[in-house]
């Protein structure tokens, strides 16, 4: 879907219509794995993290059974000693985090950052389906967080896209991408393969240890969306910016103003680079004004190049 095809509302707000029109496109993705460091039964032999099991029931103790899958529990309870049966997971979990926070909300050439995070989800979430994986997410704001559990079906697929449109958080406020990420730890399970789409303002070293927390059990990928603008202001001039409540007056004339700005734009892509780099995550940046599908697509040769058809 083209950007200039967009009405002027669209630019601004996600809208149901826009999410269920990418599906077309997303016929063109295949983000299956080959990096091989552990065989699994079912549509993928990858190098996802964790064990790759999912409970299925408890049952009593058999000679050979695993010691340390013991069901302390039940055999407490029955005086018994039971085990718990793990079966191998057919679908890969797929979790998509998207920033709804109020710096998302901008934007001085193509969408709104928020908008442009939910058509990259979007894309994700329909690949996810058509490969048969489980579609969950999280979307977070100032006003809250909002976590869908990891399902299959077209059904899952709609309830994440109803979500993005309108949604419906747990009341709590969000204090900061340390809160966020500590919350996506205990909803995103080992072996998951998460996306983070978010412009990653307000990192501190919270933040950054639960992200390689996160990253030592699932495969993660940050997607840095960005505004022309961060990158580099206007040519010399002064501009006016406004919230409709507060204004700034920039001065892209000032030289040691310029040098300031861009040097600290720079600094944080840096640290972002570097983090996941140290940690072992993957990381991308997307802007405002490119198609979603081109990025995700550059995602795919950069890291799937081997990709399974």
């Amino acid at each position: 879907m083209n950007t200039h095809a967009l009405s002027g509302s669209e630019r601004i707000e996600v809208t149901l219509k826009n999410l269920i029109d990418l599906s077309k496109p997303a016929a063109a993705l295949d983000l299956q794995q080959v990096k091989i460091r552990a065989v699994q039964s079912g549509n993928y032999v990858s190098h996802l993290k964790g064990r790759g099991m999912a409970f299925d029931e408890t049952r009593l103790y058999q000679p050979g059974d695993d010691v340390r899958r013991i069901d302390w529990r039940v055999t407490a309870r029955t005086d018994k000693p039971h085990c718990k049966v793990f079966k191998e997971e057919r679908e890969r979990p797929v979790f998509i985090s998207v920033d709804y926070r109020a710096a998302m909300l901008f934007a001085t050439r193509g969408v709104f950052k928020s908008v442009q995070a939910a058509r990259f989800a979007g894309l994700l979430a329909w690949s996810a389906l058509r490969r048969g994986d489980r579609i969950g997410g999280q979307i977070f704001s100032e006003a809250g967080c909002l976590e869908l559990k990891p399902q299959t079906g077209k059904t899952a697929l709609l309830h994440f896209f109803n979500a993005l449109v309108k949604p419906v958080y747990n009341g709590q406020t969000v204090n900061g991408l340390g809160h966020v990420l500590s919350r996506l730890q205990h909803h995103a399970h080992p072996g998951s393969q998460v996306f983070i789409l978010s412009d990653f303002r307000g990192m501190d070293v919270a933040a950054e240890r639960y992200l390689a927390d996160l990253g030592r059990h699932c495969d993660v990928i940050l997607v840095q969306i960005v505004d022309p603008l961060e990158t580099q202001l206007p040519v010399k001039g002064r501009y006016r910016f406004t919230d409709s409540m507060r204004d700034a007056l920039v001065d892209s004339g000032d030289k040691r103003f310029l040098h300031d700005y861009q040097t600290r734009f720079q600094s944080r892509q840096q640290h972002l680079q570097q983090l996941c780099r140290k940690t072992g995550l993957r990381w991308l940046s997307c802007a405002t004004t490119l198609q979603p599908l081109d990025v995700v697509l550059l995602l795919r040769g950069k890291y799937f190049a081997n990709s399974i058809a």
